[in-house]
């Protein structure tokens, strides 16, 4: 990786009512790096990743600093803003049929998210879908494309969704809560995929979620954001076994296949199936049934 960071964040966003929504967001992300960022439900994740996309909608208010290949994306005009989303940094959301349009075939979303960033010729749309759909594993031909999202399965839709962020081969995707609405086996199925992107496009990952197992699976290091502000970011191991802050102990003790802070990586929950990810010293075991 570059000693230069690609994204460095040192984040405040305030809105009315809600002051410090964040409040000490501070961490980097290098090329081609996995970044995961963990945090309980309300601690301002999806508000972060919105903050560097600057989405945050005419009531909310981000200061600091941004950095992204040197240019502070607090500092650039509008214009700059819709040259970057899209080509340079890319947002894939959570709850993938929700965020495809219903009336609009699959082609059609597909063709539609490469015009919105496209700066080469329209001869060229062909190509850029059949490599993204490629790259996700999903077919290209007319069967699939002229299908609505109410026909194809969720995880189909997720690599969709997938697809349309990766069709520019942009430097940084960020993935909020990905995999929350898809069960155990699409999960893993997912986060493999989000493992081949990261070596194959070279792109930065911000993976973003509240499940520890996925992101010990997949990511190189690992930030903990809690209440607005970033309390913890170590490389993984580090940060799964050799934990500093009490709040990610806590976070912790709530997943029981994890270790325990300062135990080996090699104590595991026995007899229980696990998924191992490839690059990963930790297995994902599913809970007990109850």
């Amino acid at each position: 990786m570059a000693n230069e960071p690609l994204l460095s964040v040192d984040l405040r966003v305030d809105f009315p009512g809600r002051p410090r929504a964040l409040s000490q967001a501070c961490f980097d992300i290098h090329s081609g790096e996995i970044l995961g960022l963990v945090g309980e439900s309300g601690s301002g994740k999806s508000t972060l990743a919105l903050a560097i996309l600057r989405l945050l909608g005419n009531e909310g208010r981000a200061s600091g600093r941004l950095l992204f290949r040197g240019r502070d994306l607090l500092a650039v005009s509008e214009r700059e803003m819709r040259g970057i989303r899209g080509r340079e940094i890319a947002l894939i959301l959570q709850s993938p049929l929700s965020s495809l349009n219903p009336a609009l075939r699959i082609g059609a979303q597909l063709a539609e998210a490469w015009r919105a960033h496209a700066l080469e010729a329209s001869d060229e749309l062909a190509a850029a879908m059949q490599r993204a759909l490629a790259s996700v594993g999903l077919p290209n031909n007319h069967e699939f494309l002229d299908r609505y999202p109410s026909q194809i399965s969720v995880g189909q839709a997720q690599r969709v969704l997938i697809a349309m962020a990766a069709m520019h081969s942009p430097a940084l995707l960020i993935a909020d809560e990905p995999t929350s609405a898809l069960d155990v086996i699409t999960q893993a199925e997912i986060l493999k995929l989000f493992t081949e992107l990261n070596r194959n496009m070279g792109s930065a990952l911000l993976y973003i979620s509240h499940d520890l197992p996925s992101v010990a699976a997949i990511c190189h290091r690992i930030a903990i954001l809690r209440e607005g502000e970033i309390v913890e970011c170590g490389r993984r191991d580090d940060v799964l076994t050799r934990t500093v802050h009490p709040y990610t102990r806590q976070l912790l003790a709530c997943v029981p296949w994890l270790p325990h802070p300062g135990a080996p990586t090699s104590k595991r929950v026995p007899k229980l199936p696990s998924v191992v990810f490839p690059g990963s010293t930790i297995r994902r075991v599913p809970r007990a049934p109850n």
